[in-house]
């Protein structure tokens, strides 16, 4: 039985481990061949190995998503190899912080790399993706991950926040420049989702899973998991959103519902 996504490209960024390797292997189970990128290339060289293991199509390419020449670097690579991207998660992304800080009490140089990684790197993917796209003249699709932190103020969080914020005010903007050319354009927004990154957090700030997935704030009262997010971004990649763009899409156990 053909699979939704046979004979398309998808391009994975921060596919090295957590949501960004769910999402590479949840496109390559529905037939796409996969682009994986990121900045780590043992874990980008993993995932790519993961999904040659279901049989399917993959390449890696390390890239810098904060870097324009880089990520450039990485749409020609991706055209060489497989002449064309259908669809795009941009979903490369960072979280600095050593401890419960205020919005004052940041370094410039963290604030700087969460900028430059999490709103300009998402915008610089997407200004590539879209050149190629409009070239194909078949649309397509681009999902970004931003996070419930986008829709709503978080305490100690204060830049990670602003940078998530400005994803979800790029998707909205690009979705809105580019359905006539039949680009859709969304944004998934996770809640507490099981990844390094919250591992991390979670080991310079104790307790911080079990505040935040407690059922008084989560009511489904749990963490989630990587796979949950991949499935949110194949569905808006899919025919069956078809008529949704611009939208932020909160995957979040009803965190935002309160």
């Amino acid at each position: 039985m053909p699979k939704q996504f046979e004979g398309k490209v998808a391009l994975v960024t921060g596919a090295g481990s957590g949501i960004g390797r769910s999402s590479a292997l949840a496109f390559a189970m529905e037939g796409a061949k996969v682009a994986v990128s990121d900045i780590v290339a043992q874990g980008g060289v993993e995932t790519v190995r993961l999904i040659k293991e279901l049989g399917n199509d993959a390449i890696f390419v390390r890239s810098d998503v904060s870097k324009a020449k880089e990520v450039e670097a990485l749409i020609s690579n991706v055209i060489d190899s497989y002449g064309r991207i259908d669809f795009a998660h941009n979903n490369a992304g960072v979280q600095r912080n050593k401890g419960v800080l205020k919005t004052a009490d940041y370094s410039e140089e963290d604030y700087d790399l969460m900028m430059n990684v999490n709103l300009k790197g998402v915008w610089l993917c997407m200004k590539y993706e879209i050149s190629q796209m409009l070239k194909q003249g078949a649309g397509g699709a681009i999902v970004n991950t931003a996070s419930v932190s986008g829709l709503v103020g978080f305490s100690f969080v204060g830049p990670y926040t602003a940078s998530k914020h400005g994803v979800v005010g790029l998707t909205k903007s690009a979705a809105l420049e580019y359905a006539e050319a039949r680009i859709r354009i969304n944004a998934v927004c996770p809640g507490l989702i099981q990844t390094p990154m919250i591992n991390e957090f979670e080991e310079q700030n104790k307790g911080f899973v079990a505040l935040g997935t407690g059922p008084s704030v989560t009511p489904m009262g749990r963490i989630g998991l990587p796979e949950e997010i991949a499935e949110a971004v194949v569905f808006l990649c899919s025919d069956s959103a078809s008529y949704i763009t611009g939208h932020a899409m909160p995957v979040d156990g009803g965190y935002i519902a309160h």
